[in-house]
């Protein structure tokens, strides 16, 4: 049986996917001197912060998973008893 590819098993696809990230970013970072925030708290006004933190969240939420799944995952066999 032949297996069905998706639009991200070309590495072309993938690439020009990268680059569209890069540039939003690029985009939403510069946006950020244009626009106007209300900060409530004195740490926020520093620019890229709020991509800082972010990226800051995502990489304790991919630790936090790992760890939770060697507490949480059960044996393959253990609904088989």
């Amino acid at each position: 049986m032949k297996k069905e590819l998706t639009i991200f098993d070309n590495p072309k696809n993938i690439k020009r996917l990268r680059f569209f990230f890069y540039i939003a970013l690029a985009g939403v970072l510069v946006a950020e001197f244009f626009i106007q925030k209300h900060h409530g708290l004195s740490w926020e006004h520093f620019h890229g912060f709020y991509a800082v933190y972010g990226f800051l969240s995502y990489v304790f939420l991919i630790f936090a998973a790992k760890l939770l799944r060697k507490i949480v995952m059960r044996r393959e066999d253990y609904y088989d008893q």
